[in-house]
This record gives C-alpha cells, sequence and structure tokens, in this order.
C-alpha cells in the first residue's frame, strides 16, 4: 500500500512496538503501513465515526490483516484501556482536538511509552499545553504536502513541566536543534503569513495595537530564528 509523504513522516517516528492504536484512523493506512512493514506487531485503528471505521475494516481485510489489526468505533482512548497499547499516533487534526483527546483519558495517555502528534493547525496550542503539562518533545519532523506544512511532534510523559520562549510553541526547537532541511523555507512561510495579517490590522483601538505589537514581537523573532538556520 503507498501512503502518502505526509502519512510516511509520521511513520518514521514510529519505531518497533507490540501494540499501536491510531486514534482517528480514517483508512487505517498508517496501522496497515506500520504492521505490513513489521515495526508494529499488532494495531488499534480506532475512529468516532462509523465510516471511516467501515472504510477501515475493509482495508484491513483486503491486506490480509483482520489477526493483526482491530479496528474500534469510538471518541479518542475511550476505545482503549490503560496500558492495552504501547504507542499512540493522533493525526490529521487540530491542535485544540488533539489536547482535548489527551486530557478525556490522559491515565491512558500517560501509560503509552510515546505518542506521535500532528497537529493540522495551531500546533502553538498543542505544544504550550505538552511543556505546561510535563511531557517531554523527543523528537519533531517537518513536511511539506499539497501546499501545506505539517510539523509532526513525538512525546512521552516526565512529569516535568517546563516554560519556554513563546516562539518555540510555534516553531519546534527540536526541527532548530537539527536544522531541518525545511526549516529555512517554513520560517518564511510563517513571516510572510504574520506580514500579512499584521498589514490586514487597520484599526487604532487599544486592542489593535496590543495585537500589533505582539505579531512584530513574533516577526522579530522568527527573523533571529531564520538568521541562525
Amino acid at each position: 500500500m503507498d501512503i502518502s509523504t505526509r502519512l510516511k513522516v509520521i511513520a518514521s517516528m514510529v519505531d518497533k512496538c507490540e501494540v499501536l492504536v491510531d486514534v482517528g484512523t480514517d483508512h487505517a493506512y498508517i496501522p496497515i503501513y506500520l504492521v505490513k512493514k513489521g515495526i508494529c506487531q499488532r494495531a488499534i485503528a480506532s475512529d468516532i465515526n462509523k465510516g471511516p471505521v467501515e472504510k477501515a475494516k475493509f482495508n484491513v481485510a483486503m491486506e490480509g490483516l483482520k489477526e493483526e489489526i482491530q479496528c474500534r468505533l469510538g471518541g479518542g482512548f475511550s476505545t482503549i484501556k490503560p496500558s492495552e497499547a504501547n504507542v499512540a499516533v493522533i493525526a490529521g487534526m487540530g491542535g485544540n482536538l488533539i489536547r482535548d483527546i489527551i486530557l478525556e483519558r490522559e491515565e491512558v495517555f500517560k501509560s503509552l511509552q510515546y505518542a506521535v502528534l500532528q497537529p493540522v493547525q495551531n500546533p502553538e496550542v498543542l505544544r504550550e499545553f505538552i511543556y505546561q503539562r510535563g511531557y517531554e518533545i523527543l523528537d519533531e519532523e517537518l513536511c511539506f504536502e499539497e501546499e501545506k506544512y505539517y510539523q509532526i511532534i513525538k512525546v512521552r510523559f516526565n512529569n516535568k513541566p517546563i516554560k519556554v520562549k513563546d516562539i518555540y510553541y510555534e516553531v519546534g526547537q527540536k526541527l532548530i536543534e537539527k536544522k531541518h532541511p525545511l526549516l529555512k523555507d517554513f520560517l518564511m512561510h510563517l513571516i510572510n503569513k504574520n506580514e500579512k495579517i499584521l498589514n490586514a490590522i487597520k484599526d487604532d483601538t487599544e486592542l489593535a495595537r496590543k495585537r500589533k505589537m505582539q505579531i512584530s514581537n513574533k516577526l522579530k523573532e522568527l527573523k533571529e530564528l531564520i538568521s541562525c538556520v
């Protein structure tokens, strides 16, 4: 089965494991790919909607993996018990929703060896939550697909909340440390996006001035980062 660049990058962050749970699995592409590659022995493909679960079951059957992959209907981690899976993937949804899914059954999430998270928007919301809630960022990846950048974050619970500069909520420290090959283009994309937002603010209210100051500060930090890449 051929999968997209984004899904391949997500899969590349999963180490050999016994049982993986893919929350919001859609077509079960990631569990199928990882089981076929021998990276995961077994997997649970979970989704809140009946349609995707039926598609997942069909794909699993087509690949001859009904013994190795279970498809379950339910929201977030409600479909599994603590310690039933070693590793989780939560991909293809907003940072706010991923945070809420973690909070809803946090005892299950904390029992994982690690999780691979891929927010489609608001990565800064998710990263702030991760740092403040006592999770450690093990690694980060970046990919570009269909004119969009995706940040992928590998985390585990270590019960050590830390405070970092706000800019590291938006752009991962690990991406900067390893001078990711896509980082410069990604930073330019963020600079252009924030300059457009800044130029679009025409009001002269206190709220507008505060917003302009925030964006100006963010632009300064982004430009500092790009000079280091």
